[in-house]
């Protein structure tokens, strides 16, 4: 379908019966702000943290995005798609001379406040993908190969940068979403089928280097020369942190076996999850993070669901999880509602970035993902990825305002 037919179709259903918002996203966006708030303000009062009063703030900007972004047409991005993913590269080019940060540059400092170009990538990086199929023809495995190679080449460079920061767990967030943008263009299953295999593949070689470096400080104990040779020897790119953070998720008991290490915040996690009970400790009753068991650096933002979950137990974390359900589905409704492949895309898209850091920081707070610095979507403290996501879930409102339903 022509940009300019559906640009059309977009303005006569706003004449008609189709202009309507769906209103269950922004009150569930409203309930995760409010419990965002009230846990982080828990998290830090032993040490008298003030964080939360700036969340506030980004809570607020974060309203005003989403109501700008669902009143803006969709189609906009479409046009304006290189034009951004331009931007949003430059971006990530400028961290490598910013702050140096817990031993990474992620963050461009503007002195009042900090943004992570990664959080912004993400979404821009996901608007080029999806204009890209948009744009492209697909069926035939010719055009298809074509629109994969596109995409591919579209995805690897900002993950590429994102990983020399280096920060995985934003990396890995990327391949998710290309997968996401190409099922819904219809890619031939046989793609999907080889990539599976070479995804085998790739875990096989991760878990023989994670294994070699085992062996391997088992043969040279207590020696940082022995795991900055390693790195050199190497042929998988990984920090010696993240193949500490993977050996402690697979064999704890060898990499840290008295938990005094990568190992601690993974059992006070627990801990704080398993000690909440049904019912919880109630608001600010929490033990872990009250007397520093979480420590200070993570309990708001990475593991701000501990926290949740410690203080409104098993009742509370299933508000959270209804309401992420809730905002998840209506993600899926606009893309099945969607009168082209780019705003089903866009909702697509942006389910999965949301269900992959929900899987992830959830999962490595109950001990079923490897730590990353993944944030927990409207609860975790911070401004970059608060904003976007609100950002993101507005274009998706406008997906939903401007749709013509198939008839």
């Amino acid at each position: 379908m022509e940009y300019s037919k559906e640009k059309k179709h977009a303005s006569d259903g706003l004449l008609g019966q189709e202009n309507r918002l769906d209103w269950l996203t922004p009150l569930c966006l409203l309930g995760l702000s409010i419990l965002s708030i009230l846990f982080i303000q828990s998290a830090q009062a032993y040490t008298g943290g003030d964080q939360w009063k700036m969340q506030v703030i980004w809570c607020v900007l974060g309203f005003g995005a989403y109501l700008l972004f669902s009143w803006i047409d969709y189609h906009l991005w479409m046009r304006y798609a290189h034009f951004l993913y331009v931007i949003a590269i430059f971006a990530l080019l400028l961290v490598f001379g910013g702050p140096v940060l817990y031993g990474a540059s992620r963050w461009i400092d503007f002195g009042i406040f900090k943004i992570q170009p990664s959080e912004i990538a993400k979404w821009t990086t996901m608007i080029m993908g999806a204009s890209i199929l948009a744009r492209s023809k697909v069926g035939g495995m010719q055009d298809s190969l074509s629109g994969i190679a596109k995409v591919g080449l579209c995805f690897s460079l900002p993950m590429f940068l994102i990983f020399l920061q280096p920060d995985l767990g934003s990396t890995l967030v990327f391949p998710p979403i290309a997968f996401s943008l190409l099922y819904v263009a219809r890619i031939p299953t046989r793609f999907f089928i080889a990539t599976f295999v070479v995804f085998v593949v790739l875990i096989g070689v991760l878990g023989w280097d994670v294994f070699r470096y085992y062996q391997y400080k088992s043969e040279n104990p207590r020696t940082s020369e022995a795991t900055i040779a390693y790195e050199e020897t190497s042929l998988v790119p990984l920090k010696d942190y993240q193949r500490k953070r993977i050996l402690t998720f697979i064999a704890p008991e060898v990499e840290d076996p008295h938990g005094i290490g990568a190992n601690w915040n993974r059992i006070q996690a627990l801990i704080a999850v398993a000690t909440g009970g049904i019912t919880g400790k109630g608001l600010g009753n929490g033990m872990q993070a009250k007397l520093g068991y979480l420590p200070t650096a993570v309990a708001h933002n990475d593991f701000i669901f501990a926290v949740l979950a410690e203080e409104s137990g098993l009742w509370g974390s299933l508000l959270a999880m209804l309401a992420y359900g809730l905002i998840i589905f209506g993600c899926l409704k606009v893309a099945a509602k969607s009168s082209d492949r780019f705003g089903a895309m866009i909702a697509v898209g942006v389910s999965v970035l949301l269900m992959t850091h929900l899987f992830v920081n959830v999962g490595m707070t109950i001990g079923i993902t490897p730590i990353t610095g993944l944030p927990l979507p409207f609860l975790s403290y911070g401004g970059s990825f608060l904003v976007t996501c609100f950002m993101m879930l507005g274009v998706v409102q406008s997906v939903y305002r401007y749709r013509k339903e198939f008839r």
